[in-house]
């Protein structure tokens, strides 16, 4: 969340950001709230301060007859003071609730826009293959190759999840298991997360376990979620602690299941593995000094691209409009990579400068060395490869007349033969 200072010192400008977001908040409300709770807070000081004149007076040598009124002053002071100390605790909530809806601020060069259709190419990358056979879908090439068992996933779970088969169980550890090899190298510390979180770390990360918007699987009778990516769980670790400022940048990277439950989800574009309630991903996440965030947001999106041209699949960098961008990013790029089967672009990873958005919510913190002060650290998130949508483009992208699969060398992976007749 933002600081309220600046909220207060510059209402217009947080009210103009909240218009380029697409995002409706009552500014003037909150600081109204602001207000109340300031006044509040003062006069619950006030009843308290003269509770403690009274009751030093009271250490004094005074009469029964003078300790009397004192006494029943200050019961009566209690009393007032408990009651504007609940009124207190109220107040604070609403602006809390209210100050949370406030997104981040919004980087100058991030494109104004309201839709995804706004959206800002900014340069593609590898070469679109042109097939001398009419190219399949993901979905009709695994089928006939045995890969993937969609009705066996609606039967045991439902519609939208499905199991992995034969190789490419193999190819989506593959895929996991370079992604996790290559970041340890780039100095992140590997994890595999846990897949449930407390319902306080994803309002601290900025998603929301309840209500009908949201994605997220909530456990009934426990303060648990399914986590909807490992952005949840590593910048959970860190939660209410006050770093070193030599530890900074902190680098993580962790595999988990992401579970979503893709309301609305419907139509040609989410067939197959797309959109889909389970998939595996490898997710990269930093806490680094302010000074530093825009570097590590380069150094994160470099990571990504070096993946996909690794496994030799063509993408487009895209850089996210204003009213597009979740509510904690201030700046976000997304890799959109060809996909035949569909005949466009389809996104496959995202990377976001946070700032101290996240961190605020969170309270993390470093120690400045200069100043002696805390500051809250900026938080940025990362998708190395989420496994569903990177087999998607890997075999529509690799498919051959007969119907094989060419796999990346990296993968150390054999080819897929073609389907036997």
């Amino acid at each position: 969340m933002l600081d309220l200072k600046l909220i207060r010192s510059q209402p217009e400008l947080i009210a103009e950001n909240c218009r380029k977001r697409n995002v409706n908040v009552d500014i003037e409300k909150l600081l109204k709230l602001d207000e109340k709770v300031r006044q509040t807070t003062t006069e619950v000081d006030s009843f308290r301060q003269i509770r403690n004149d009274i009751s030093n007076k009271m250490k004094g040598n005074l009469s029964v007859e003078e300790r009397h009124p004192l006494i029943e002053e200050s019961k009566q002071l209690r009393n007032k003071e408990a009651e504007k100390e609940s009124l207190l605790r109220e107040l604070i909530e609403q602006r809390l609730e209210l100050l949370k809806q406030v997104p981040n601020l919004t980087h100058p060069d991030s494109p104004e826009g309201l839709t995804d259709e706004d959206n800002q190419p900014i340069r593609k990358v590898g070469t679109i293959p042109e097939f001398d056979f009419e190219p399949k879908d993901h979905v009709d090439l695994m089928e006939a190759l045995d890969l993937i068992d969609f009705d066996g996933g609606a039967k045991v779970s439902g519609q939208k999840f499905y199991f992995l088969k034969n190789q490419a169980v193999f190819l989506e550890l593959a895929l996991a298991n370079y992604a996790l090899d290559l970041l340890q190298k780039e100095g992140f510390t590997v994890h595999m997360t846990p897949d449930l979180a407390r319902h306080q770390i994803l309002d601290g990360i900025g998603f929301n376990p309840r209500g009908e918007e949201t994605q997220i699987y909530s456990v009934e009778e426990f303060d648990l979620c399914l986590i909807a990516t490992a952005e949840i769980t590593l910048g959970g670790l860190l939660v209410d602690q006050v770093l070193d400022q030599e530890r900074l940048p902190i680098m993580y990277a962790g595999f988990s299941h992401c579970y979503r439950t893709e309301a609305g989800a419907a139509g040609r574009e989410s067939r197959g593995l797309f959109r889909v309630h389970q998939f595996s991903k490898v997710e990269m996440f930093a806490f680094t000094h302010p000074d530093h965030s825009e570097e590590m947001h380069q150094k994160m999106l470099s990571i990504e691209e070096q993946i996909y041209q690794d496994l030799g699949i063509p993408y487009q960098v895209v850089n996210i409009c204003s009213g597009d961008l979740g509510g904690p990013a201030y700046r976000k790029y997304d890799l959109e990579a060809w996909m035949p089967g569909r005949g466009k672009w389809g996104e496959v990873t995202s990377t976001s400068n946070c700032t101290d958005y996240q961190s605020r919510r969170m309270n993390i913190r470093f120690k400045d060395s200069e100043t002696g002060k805390n500051r809250f650290v900026h938080m940025l998130n990362g998708t190395a490869i989420a496994v569903s949508r990177t087999l998607i483009a890997l075999i529509e992208n690799g498919q051959q007349k007969d119907g094989s699969i060419k796999i990346p060398s990296c993968l150390n992976l054999p080819d897929i033969p073609a389907p036997k007749n």
